[in-house]
């Protein structure tokens, strides 16, 4: 059964509401429970303010506590003084108060009324009458009278209910205390009376529980449902393939940062399907070209065109090289892709790699009229690289250099050491690099235009390879404008840390 995100949160909002509700009503229950007792106990030693000043007199008229009985009588004492101080109250006359003398008349235009007498003081709140013997929860039964020493001196013997204590004080020194006991059951008939009350309210508070609940649920479900509907149709429009698709992203919370990041997720995965479209393409186009080449030239031997000379034979070996380099390269750098190239890393001195490669191509920029300078060795330059992947390396920097430099011009081989890294240069001459293209120089099948073309041989996978290669062993590839006026390659490794130490 499949739950709609409105039913979970109308369930999640009610269930929070009844779970406070109930919450409120069992601490207000243990709160009734466990203080309404100390109230009523704190009320109870108020009413014994008679009882406290008859005992005060009587201490102060006797000197002492000789005035209370021994033996068992002295456990029925305080019920006795009760009764005496009840009866006292009951039979003694009020006396009214005598009013106030008439004030001296005044002149005879302007006579003053008498002043009417003052009402009479109202008697005290009567206590109730001594409770039948055996009535534990009464007063009287729970009252108990203390010397200042806290020893027992009448009433309630001492037991294990709490006692709540009222000093009785004489010429303000405490000669002794009230004690009223706790009762057996705090929660008495009142407190009942009240939680009896309060649980027949829970039925209407459940009510509007569910009331509230629903509205919160309809609401929220209103507020957070309509992006989440967005967010699962565009999931859905991009598995069809579709990462064209973009939400909406003005909101401030977690929705709008989730609808932010899916904006991004669909623009990388749209760049992927485009740079997949164009490499797919872009093989093609590489592969098409030497295959057509070498079909012509087999087909115009088939039909009696061509001779199969040796000239012709090494045309189409060399269309057979460059369709062999192309799927290396391609080979190479789908390895990488996929984290599959291998390379072994050792103590290399890269400089010396590099002046031998250099060398190696010494006769090849001579005919083609460009000038190699090396330069001098820099301090130090022993990395940890793998030794056939950089001369991979460098003879398609060389190589790359050799191709798009004009004759006439010179390609410069120089390197620095300087912060624990090896700094390898590669500057040519012009013609230049356009500053749009050196960030892209690196692309695989990437161009650029004008002299830099493919009229001069290459698919635009070299310096793709290369960068793939130096990445592997941890080094990088950047690309800049050269003093020579072409372009400048810069090889960066870190250096070997046992030499740099």
């Amino acid at each position: 059964m499949k739950i709609g995100i409105g039913h979970r949160l109308f369930i999640a909002v009610l269930l929070a509401i009844l779970t406070v509700a109930g919450a409120g009503v069992l601490l207000l229950r243990h709160k009734v429970l466990g203080s309404f007792g100390d109230y009523a106990v704190g009320i109870e030693l108020d009413r014994l303010d008679g009882l406290s000043n008859a005992v005060a007199r009587q201490y102060r008229d006797h000197g002492g506590w000789t005035f209370v009985p021994g033996g068992d009588a002295r456990r029925g004492w305080i019920t006795q003084e009760l009764a005496r101080l009840q009866t006292s109250r009951v039979v003694a006359p009020v006396m009214p108060v005598t009013p106030a003398p008439p004030a001296p008349p005044a002149p005879p235009a302007m006579p003053v009324a008498p002043v009417p007498p003052a009402p009479p003081a109202p008697p005290l709140p009567p206590l109730p009458p001594p409770a039948p013997t055996g009535v534990t929860q009464d007063l009287h039964a729970r009252i108990t009278l203390f010397d200042a020493a806290g020893r027992y001196l009448a009433g309630r013997l001492p037991g294990t209910l709490p006692l709540a204590r009222r000093p009785i004080e004489v010429d303000g020194r405490t000669v002794g205390y009230l004690g009223v006991a706790r009762s057996h059951r705090p929660s008495d008939t009142m407190a009942y009376a009240f939680l009896s009350e309060l649980q027949h309210s829970l039925w209407l508070i459940g009510a509007v529980a569910v009331v509230l609940s629903a509205l919160a649920a309809i609401l929220l479900a209103r507020h957070f449902r309509h992006p989440i509907d967005q967010l699962a149709r565009g999931a859905a429009t991009l598995a069809a393939g579709d990462y064209g698709v973009r939400l909406p992203d003005a909101r401030s919370d977690g929705l709008g940062a989730l609808a932010r990041h899916f904006n991004v997720l669909a623009e990388r995965l749209d760049g992927a399907e485009t740079a997949r479209r164009q490499w797919v393409a872009d093989t093609s186009h590489e592969l098409r070209t030497p295959l057509a080449v070498l079909r012509a030239q087999l087909e115009a031997i088939q039909d009696g065109v061509r001779q199969a000379t040796p000239e012709a034979i090494d045309a189409m070996g060399r269309q057979v090289l460059s369709l062999t380099r192309l799927i290396d390269e391609l080979y190479a750098l789908a390895r990488a892709d996929v984290g599959a190239l291998e390379c072994r890393r050792e103590a290399l001195d890269l400089w010396a790699l590099a002046a031998s490669e250099a060398g190696a191509f010494a006769a090849r920029f001579q005919a083609a009229g460009i000038a190699l300078d090396i330069a001098a060795a820099p301090t130090a330059s022993r990395v940890l690289a793998d030794p056939d992947r950089m001369r991979q390396v460098l003879a398609n920097l060389f190589e790359n250099s050799l191709r798009y430099t004009a004759a006439g011009g010179a390609v410069r081989l120089a390197a620095h050491a300087d912060a624990g890294r090896l700094h390898l240069l590669l500057d040519d001459s012009a013609p230049g690099v356009p500053e749009e293209a050196l960030s892209r120089l690196a692309e695989r099948f990437y161009r650029v235009n004008a002299s830099r073309s493919r009229e001069h041989g290459g698919a635009g996978l070299g310096l793709a390879l290369c960068r793939r290669l130096l990445e592997a062993q941890g080094a990088t590839l950047a690309f800049d404008h050269s003093p020579l006026g072409g372009l400048r390659v810069t090889v960066s490794l870190p250096l070997d840390e046992k030499e740099h130490a």
